[in-house]
């Protein structure tokens, strides 16, 4: 999802001075590379978050990634649960220095939920995210950051990896959806949601936050978000707004916005009328999650025919994007218009296991982690890049 690119590379700003801060991959692997990771750009923004979303892909379409795949990952964890964007030298035990961050947490959290043998990682991960929750009960990039959105979704999602409602999960009175309905827009407003509020209060829509936002209020996350039974799409204010109507109202304003042309426009100043392809994948999960596959049906079709240089351009951050996108929407990652999204995805990393012939295609690591994605029932992208809050 946009959601940590934009949220990498705002830290970053925070640090030295929502995607990946940079958005081309390199022609060929540097040598400097660890072993496992997947990608050959510089992974300090996004190592994590690129391998966490590609392990996800994987799994959603049955396919078994290496070991050192996942033993990168399981490697980047410190001893306290959290995870940082990317840690150099795992050797070393993480210090004050090292920035962890709730985004890169939350979304190894969920990718380690589904590989299997690494429930204690992900008990810690979940521990360490709610030591960190916000008095408003939801979370920001950095912890003890203000609640934004973005942060708050992917976090509800790695929150589902638990099986425990929630709406249990406390600061003192709050929960994680009292801190996103604060963030809900009426529908005079569009009923979007809003990444955090200006500087005076003001909610602004923000379609990166909507999508996010919709998905964790729908009660799913990048594990499990696809197209049920068509839901309501349209915007209705409620005296006392639900995470269900919230998620109807956000995805009414993701559908107009998309009615159009099929996509989403940048928010990248100076280039408005330019697609944002990243935030399509996103709002086509989210559709897909409250609307079912027609709701999504538009933006989807528009990814196939146009998003095949973007992702190349992207890398495995945006083939596992779209490899989501058509898992929810009810497309074929193996033929994602024309392209193998799946095949292009294993390209950028070490080769993944074959699956058993004699399972049908099933393996073993896919079993397991549909066990654990079962477990999580109604659970929440996380779902769902410029660093910014575009996006």
């Amino acid at each position: 999802m946009n959601v940590h690119r934009s949220a990498a590379i705002l830290a970053a700003a925070v640090v030295i001075g929502t995607a990946t801060p940079a958005v081309a991959a390199s022609p060929s692997p540097s040598p400097s590379l660890p072993s496992g990771l997947y990608g050959s750009s510089d992974p300090t923004y996004d190592g994590v978050w690129r391998q966490s979303l590609a392990l996800i892909a994987l799994y959603r379409v049955h396919a078994e990634p290496a070991a050192t795949a996942v033993d990168w990952l399981a490697g980047q964890q410190c001893a306290n649960g959290a995870f940082p964007a990317f840690r150099a030298n795992p050797a070393k035990a993480c210090d004050a220095k090292l920035m962890v961050d709730t985004n890169s947490t939350a979304a190894a959290a969920q990718a380690l939920s589904v590989v299997g043998g690494h429930g204690t990682a992900v008990t810690k991960a979940v521990t360490w995210l709610k030591s960190v929750q916000n008095k408003d009960g939801g979370w920001g990039f950095a912890p003890g950051g203000a609640s934004d959105a973005n942060s708050t979704s992917v976090v509800i999602g790695a929150l589902i990896t638990q099986h425990t409602p929630v709406s249990t999960i406390r600061n003192g009175a709050k929960s994680p959806y009292d801190a996103l309905m604060k963030l809900s827009l009426p529908c005079a407003d569009g009923g979007a949601f809003a990444y955090q509020p200006d500087k005076k209060g003001k909610l602004s829509a923000n379609a990166d936050a909507t999508a996010a936002a919709v998905v964790a209020a729908r009660g799913t996350n990048f594990v499990t978000a696809r197209a049920d039974a068509s839901r309501e799409t349209a915007c209705a204010d409620a005296a006392a707004l639900t995470p269900a109507r919230a998620a109807a109202n956000g995805a009414s304003f993701l559908a107009e916005a998309v009615a159009k042309d099929g996509y989403l426009k940048s928010a990248l100043p100076g280039a408005e009328d330019q697609p944002d392809y990243g935030n399509t994948a996103d709002a086509v999960v989210a559709l897909a999650a409250q609307g079912g596959s027609e709701a999504a049906r538009k933006p989807l079709v528009w990814l196939e025919r146009n998003s095949s240089k973007w992702a190349a351009q992207s890398g495995p951050a945006g083939y596992a994007q779209l490899i989501l996108a058509a898992e929810a929407g009810g497309a074929d990652p193996g033929d994602f218009g024309g392209t193998d999204l799946v095949k292009e995805l294993t390209a950028t990393g070490p080769a993944p296991v074959t699956a058993s012939q004699e399972d049908s295609g099933t393996s073993v690591w896919w079993m397991v982690g549909a066990g654990l994605a079962a477990g999580a029932g109604v659970g929440f992208l996380l779902s769902s890049r410029n660093k910014r809050k575009r996006p």
